[in-house]
Formats: structure tokens, sequence, C-alpha cells
């Protein structure tokens, strides 16, 4: 099959399929991120040129990847605490007119009727292209394993330390980004918040939560806290910070 891959500034035009993909990639929390509700329409209004989509030789979107510009010293010490941490970093840099040298990912988001067939290692590349010919320095990314849903009790600093028999990350994603010379630096303990009533999760998850307590929930990372008395929940998500080499 042939793939085109084109920047949101080349293709304004696909605006409709990437809303399709990306609801259709994503359990209905995930899309709720307090950082991203308020800032992701500025992401191809600022940074066009970094989000991306592939799409087979008729024009359809397959997938979706979204990117953020930022400075970093390329220290350990200076990585941003997570993907809320470093989506507000990549907003601030722009609006004080700073010069990036950093490209984060954000996500890669595949329509499910087209995983399987090799795309996320071709979205990862793409994304190191695209940092390339925009002259940044270093890319990361703040890897949300794949199978880290099915071990939510697990914690991170040890689920990342689990390999395969041949010796290479357990987790499939965290694969794909190793097989294409990622490493691994650290766990983003806090890389993501989401915040909610407890109506909101439920409605979110399909679950009921009649007492307060943790829950583990559908494709969530880690138990979610659920406070009835104080009509809240939030979910905070761990990630694991890769640095790809351009």
């Amino acid at each position: 099959m042939a793939y085109n891959i084109y920047t949101y500034a080349q293709r304004t035009d696909l605006d409709d399929q990437i809303g399709e993909v990306l609801e259709a990639s994503w359990s209905a929390f995930m899309l709720n991120d307090e950082v991203a509700n308020q800032y992701y329409e500025h992401l191809n209004e600022w940074f066009a040129s970094y989000q991306y989509v592939l799409t087979d030789e008729n024009d359809k979107v397959m997938a979706v990847g979204n990117a953020i510009p930022f400075y970093w010293d390329g220290t350990a010490a200076d990585l941003p605490k997570g993907w809320d941490d470093v989506f507000l970093r990549g907003i601030e840099g722009y609006r004080q007119e700073q010069q990036p040298n950093t490209l984060s990912a954000l996500s890669i988001s595949i329509h499910p009727a087209y995983r399987g067939l090799g795309l996320s290692r071709q979205m990862v590349t793409a994304m190191k292209e695209i940092a390339r010919q925009n002259g940044l320095t270093y890319m990361l990314a703040p890897v949300r394993p794949s199978l880290k849903h099915k071990y939510p009790l697990t914690p991170m600093d040890t689920y990342i330390g689990w390999q395969t028999p041949e010796g290479a990350p357990f987790d499939p994603w965290v694969r794909t980004h190793w097989k294409l010379g990622a490493k691994i630096m650290q766990v983003a303990a806090e890389s993501m918040f989401i915040r909610g009533n407890v109506a909101q999760w439920e409605s979110w998850t399909g679950m009921r939560f009649p007492e307060t307590g943790t829950y583990i929930i559908p494709d969530a990372l880690t138990p979610v806290l659920i406070e009835v008395e104080k009509d809240e929940a939030v979910y905070i998500e761990p990630n694991i910070w890769m640095q790809h080499f351009l």
C-alpha cells in the first residue's frame, strides 16, 4: 500500500477526517486532559508544520501525528514533568518568541481499522524527519506504553524493566521507539492529569462509582481515585520519557 505524509500546513482540508481518527483512537477520558482541552487548537494554529497525517493513495486519513517544539537544554534535569508540562512549555515558549531546539511527540493516533499494518513505525519515522526539516537538535517522546493498561497495579518503574526473551523492551510501543534508535531516559510519574466529577467519569467509562475508592478503569495505566463525597475524580497518568537521535 502506498502512503503519503502531509503536514497540517499542507492539508488543512483533512480537518474532519483528523477529528474522526482522534475520536476513534482514544478512550473518552483520554480526550479530556485539561491542558489539551485548553490549548489543542493552538497546535494547528501555531505549529501547523509539526502536525501531520498519513493517508492512503485515496486521501483517506489512517493516522494522525501531533507534536510540539520547545526549548530543552539537553539534560535530564531539564526534562519536562511529562505530557502536560511539555505542552505548556511549548505554548509558553511560542508566546515568548523563544527559539525551540527540540520536538516533543504529543500523540500518534492510528485509526483502529488500520492497526497492525506497521503504521506506527512509519509515523515515528515521519516525526523524526519533521524535526530534522525544521532544524531542531533533539526529539523526545513521553511514551504511553500500549500494554501498561493490562497491568495497572504494576509501578511504571517496574514495568519499563520488563524485557522480551531477546532482551528488547516488553512493551510493543516502547519497543517500536527503541527499534528506531530511541533510548529510555526516565519515568514521568505525573505526566498527565485528567479531572472530572463522578458523573463525567461514569459517562466516559460506562462504569458506576457508588463509593469513594480507587478503581481500575479500562485503558487507564493506573487506578483512578474517585471521591464521591467531593464529587470529583482524578487520574494521574505516568509516561516514559524516551529520546530519539536525529
